[in-house]
């Protein structure tokens, strides 16, 4: 009882907080104008072409880091998932990217990697034009050129190792007795993978996807590291913290978080259920 009244005080009350703020027209440059305005903050973030612009941001980030993420993630865990001398150094050096503070991968991934003096994408262009004998490599500045693609790459780089592990676990989790069964009957690997393999990891794959989607959906510090929100790449986190912050606007803030955190509840509610099902099927074996 003790922790469940923290946990309400903590979580819980400062939603209702922002629930009521979310009605009201509060601007902390002029306070003595704060009334109630109803549904009006809402109805703002459905028509504001901005909003709408940084919903479809999300959107875009959001399927584009889980998607490619989870396509490595498979390829990796299938990888992982066969006997070979050193394997628990690879899985720990994959692991790593996740383990690694958000806003330090983003900074890592700016300077070391898109920078276009000295990153590493770069570097080697140049060594690889310099194989055929030129010195004209291209130079481009990354993050100014593709923004978007900037920041997923950097994201898909941090969450495949979340897939991998996820996949790795529904894997080793598979009756072998029936993939030696179809491999004694002539069935080749693809053949295992796509009739035995694939369908055992229908659930898994569901489940990384949905959790994938919770958390990026949320991202903020690529976002705000990489580009500030610029060139196009402001996503509903970011356009929160600058209603907030920059234009102080805080009933209206509200109401963006307050439709982040639905669509956020529904998204979680999915991956609750996939949970079911999973500990179900593992209860009935």
């Amino acid at each position: 009882m003790p922790a469940l009244i923290f946990m309400i005080i903590v979580t819980q009350l400062p939603f209702v907080a922002t629930l009521v703020i979310s009605f009201t027209q509060w601007n902390a440059l002029s306070p003595q104008n704060r009334k109630f305005t109803g549904l009006s903050n809402y109805a703002t973030v459905l028509t504001d072409p901005m909003l709408r612009k940084a919903v479809l941001t999300t959107v875009e980030l959001t399927l584009a880091v889980v998607v490619v993420s989870l396509l490595l993630g498979l390829g990796l865990a299938l990888l992982l998932d066969r006997k070979f001398k050193g394997r628990g150094i690879v899985r720990t050096m994959l692991i790593t990217p996740f383990l690694i503070v958000p806003v330090a991968s983003a900074l890592l991934w700016k300077h070391a990697m898109y920078n276009a003096t000295y990153g590493v994408i770069n570097g080697v262009l140049n060594w690889v034009w310099q194989l055929f004998g030129s010195h004209n490599a291209p130079q481009p500045d990354w993050v100014s050129k593709v923004p978007l693609m900037s920041i997923e790459a950097s994201l898909v780089w941090q969450w495949t190792p979340f897939m991998m592990l996820i996949l790795l676990a529904g894997l080793q989790s598979r009756q072998m007795d029936a993939v030696e069964a179809a491999t004694v009957d002539g069935a080749g690997p693809f053949q295992v993978f796509r009739y035995l393999t694939l369908p055992h990891l229908r659930r898994y794959l569901e489940l990384a996807a949905l959790l994938g989607c919770v958390y990026v959906v949320q991202n903020f510090d690529a976002v705000f590291t990489l580009t500030s929100g610029g060139l196009g790449t402001g996503n509903l986190p970011y356009t929160i913290y600058q209603t907030f912050y920059e234009a102080h606007d805080y009933g209206q803030a509200s109401a963006e978080g307050v439709v982040v955190v639905i669509a956020s509840i529904i998204v979680a509610t999915l991956a609750l259920r996939t949970v079911s099902s999973l500990l179900s099927e593992e209860a009935g074996r």
